[in-house]
């Protein structure tokens, strides 16, 4: 019988690229998974100012920052008579009133506030919140403050239905006969705060004598 022939030797240099472990392979990193979205308002509309509010902070004086230990910073300063509430003046024209007001319930509310206690109130233009509650109806719109579990806006002409509140905040953003009806609703109104923005010269003039 014919030899068999001798089965060729490969050699290690001709096997071929070797196969690279599992554990020193580049794994693509995964994207990113985007975080949650903030919550969407419960109504549609305009959302309540504050955090985050339409309106743009507006420039306040130093020292005007409202809350609950903040020490009044006007004439009209803390109410005399016990159990009257403490008054504080944020100055800003008639014009960066409601933007004032809007900052400070933005405050009020990061420092501890509940949004149940604060009430706003307009002497001019009603605030966009309360235009948008009020095109569902009086009803409605009245329904929100007897619901009590949000920030309640009131123009000059039904400040006096508004209910009282631990913290009023004032926005004088026009009518000089209406200022001089709504601070001293206000006055009646506010528990243990009252903020009032707008012109101090203005403010002093209508409160200082009755407080």
């Amino acid at each position: 019988m014919p030899p068999f022939p001798e089965e060729p030797q490969i050699h290690e240099s001709a096997q071929g690229p070797r196969a690279t472990p599992a554990s020193s392979r580049v794994t693509p990193t995964p994207r990113p998974v985007p975080g949650p979205r903030s919550a969407v308002p419960p109504r549609p509309g305009p959302p309540r100012p504050g955090p985050p509010r339409p309106a743009p902070p507006a420039q306040r004086a130093a020292g005007a920052k409202p809350g609950p230990a903040s020490t009044p910073d006007s004439p009209a300063g803390s109410a005399g008579g016990r159990g009257a509430p403490q008054i504080q003046l944020v100055p800003a024209p008639a014009g960066g009133a409601l933007d004032a007001a809007d900052e400070a319930v933005d405050l009020l509310l990061d420092s501890g506030r509940a949004p149940a206690e604060v009430l706003v109130l307009t002497t001019g233009d009603p605030h966009p919140w309360t235009a948008h509650e009020r095109s569902f109806g009086e009803d409605a719109y009245w329904r929100q403050q007897d619901a009590a579990d949000d920030v309640f806006y009131a123009d000059g002409a039904s400040a006096g239905q508004a209910k009282p509140r631990p913290v009023v905040v004032v926005a004088a953003n026009g009518g000089d006969d209406t200022v001089k009806s709504v601070l001293p609703t206000a006055l009646t109104r506010a528990q243990a705060l009252l903020i009032v923005c707008g012109d101090p010269q203005q403010i002093n003039s209508v409160l200082g004598a009755g407080v």
